[in-house]
């Protein structure tokens, strides 16, 4: 046996399953490991049952009425993570995830923010991560993740862009000429930056803020977009 001697043969076998996993989906070298609490489900709705390999999470949908918070194990790789939790591990790739960030800032102590969010695996299904109190560190890894999947996903979201594409964020859409939600668009030009205020989204056009639009609970990959606009707006890269 490997690893240091306090390992149980439970931890050695879990992380082999770990790895074997994250070998599976080519997500590289191991680069760190956290600790977090994971909200599971006890039911599936009645669209999702006979679906295989579900006794604990949803696809393609919301997630249903939880038990509460279990332990879970982070993983982070190169191109991804796995998340072990009840004997069950859940793999994300960067370059295909989906994170909705479900907590909010501390108005007055960013150390006290809630930093839960929620992720897609490569099979669709759903995880709500949040930090456990006795592990001060969720704050980092939701910032790894958000950071990762960033560098995954920029490129390939500015290549789709420069094809003519229209990419959806939401409500939020963007071409490589405008960008706009609801009654709301603006030239590249125009745009200034990009806030969050009161949990919606709110953009500075020609000086003005314009919003509150979508709420930032209903935006994939904010952090992609904000990435976006940084790049594409008035004191981007043109």
């Amino acid at each position: 046996m490997t690893g240091p001697a306090w390992r149980t043969r439970g931890e050695e076998l879990l992380l082999a399953r770990i790895s074997a996993a994250a070998g599976r989906e080519h997500l590289g070298k191991r680069r760190a490991t956290y600790a977090a609490a994971a909200h599971t489900t006890h039911a599936k709705p009645s669209w999702a049952r006979g679906i295989r390999g579900l006794p604990a999470f949803v696809r393609y949908g919301r997630l249903s009425a939880t038990k509460g918070r279990d332990d879970a194990r982070l993983d982070l790789y190169v191109r991804g993570m796995t998340i072990a939790v009840k004997g069950r591990i859940l793999v994300v790739r960067y370059d295909t995830t989906s994170v909705f960030r479900t907590g909010s800032p501390h108005p007055h102590d960013p150390a006290r923010a809630d930093t839960s969010c929620t992720l897609t695996g490569v099979g669709g299904e759903r995880v709500v991560l949040s930090g456990r109190p006795e592990h001060g560190d969720a704050a980092e890894w939701r910032s790894e993740i958000e950071r990762d999947v960033t560098r995954s996903r920029l490129p390939a979201s500015l290549d789709a862009l420069d094809r003519g594409e229209r990419l959806a964020f939401g409500d939020i859409w963007l071409t490589r000429e405008k960008i706009g939600f609801g009654e709301v668009g603006a030239w590249w030009p125009q745009v200034r930056r990009l806030r969050i205020r009161e949990e919606a989204v709110e953009l500075d056009i020609d000086g003005r803020w314009h919003g509150p639009g979508p709420a930032v609970s209903g935006i994939p990959n904010l952090f992609v977009l904000s990435a976006l606009v940084e790049h594409l707006g008035a004191d981007g890269v043109r």
